[in-house]
């Protein structure tokens, strides 16, 4: 009975947080009409409505606000109970999110110093946006996630460790080293990392400020096929300094950007409550002997 009621908390704890049943039910691999059925019968339950239904999209009623401040403990309380019965069953498997530039910069050097301190533990990966990894954590389906801190204050509920700050360098062929970067902007076409994400956000923010209107290219989501393409020539980039092999290519000049004050800041999220605590501690451990302060 613990088992259903938890799961149609945590179904409903979806539902509440994205206003939709759809987005829930894609999260879940359930149908929508399955999350209905279980919103349905949480209510009948309760004897109460607990969401609105507009359109497409919902949003929790008073009673249905009250139930999530009791919900997201009981879920919490559920997932401490498992932990407890299993014991050190659950200390044999770490599940990390990673964003895609650490999996290709730090995550092996982190990875080697973790296995070396836990030979036995299977750690499976899951590499996501930022946003994506957030809603792993928050919904249990990673332990931790190295990713950007959120731009919203983080609740009571989740633990961030710092691990780097990385700053915009300007990308460009080896020949162009030592060029002013402001004006390699205006003259050299530009391959953009992807606005979307959140250097590429800082990127445009620092075109915007400095007033260029820069000749686009291409643009792309990976810094890696950035890096490619800057190293053939085809352009130069702004892109967040990561500590990675590919950039440190003889083809390839870092050149810094004076004017450039925000940094992409990279971290470990995980849930306060979570049942592997001392292995994520641990991972975290490693995780800030393996990654560099950016210059």
């Amino acid at each position: 009975m613990l088992e259903v009621e938890t799961a149609f908390l945590n179904t409903f704890l979806l539902v509440a947080r994205h206003g939709s049943m759809s987005e829930a039910a894609r999260q879940l691999d359930l149908s929508p009409t399955a999350v209905a059925q279980q919103m349905r019968v949480l209510e009948r339950e309760l004897g109460t409505p607990l969401l609105l239904r507009a359109g497409r999209t919902v949003r929790p009623t008073e009673a249905g606000d009250r139930l999530i401040e009791r919900a997201e403990t009981l879920v919490r309380d559920a997932g401490q109970l498992r932990a407890w019965v299993h014991g050190q069953a659950l200390q044999h498997e770490l599940r990390v999110g990673t964003l895609a530039t650490v999996l290709h910069s730090a995550l092996p050097d982190i990875l080697q110093a973790f296995t070396q301190r836990h030979p036995h533990t299977r750690v499976s990966i899951r590499a996501g946006l930022a946003s994506q990894l957030y809603e792993m954590v928050a919904e249990g389906g990673v332990d931790l996630a190295l990713t950007l801190r959120p731009a919203f204050d983080l609740a009571k509920t989740f633990c961030w460790q710092p691990l780097r700050e990385e700053p915009l360098v300007l990308l460009a062929p080896a020949a162009l080293a030592g060029q002013d970067p402001m004006q390699l902007l205006r003259e050299e076409p530009l391959i953009r990392y992807d606005r979307t994400l959140g250097g590429g956000k800082l990127a445009d923010q620092f075109l915007r400020d400095a007033g260029i209107a820069p000749r686009e290219r291409f643009e792309l989501n990976s810094l890696l096929a950035v890096a490619m393409m800057v190293a053939r020539g085809l352009g130069v980039s702004m892109v967040p300094d990561i500590d990675a092999p590919f950039m440190r290519e003889p083809t390839l000049a870092r050149i810094a950007l004076p004017q450039a004050r925000a940094r992409r800041a990279l971290g470990l999220l995980w849930l306060r409550a979570s049942p592997r605590q001392t292995l994520v501690l641990n991972f975290g451990e490693c995780a800030t002997a393996a990654m560099r302060p950016a210059p």
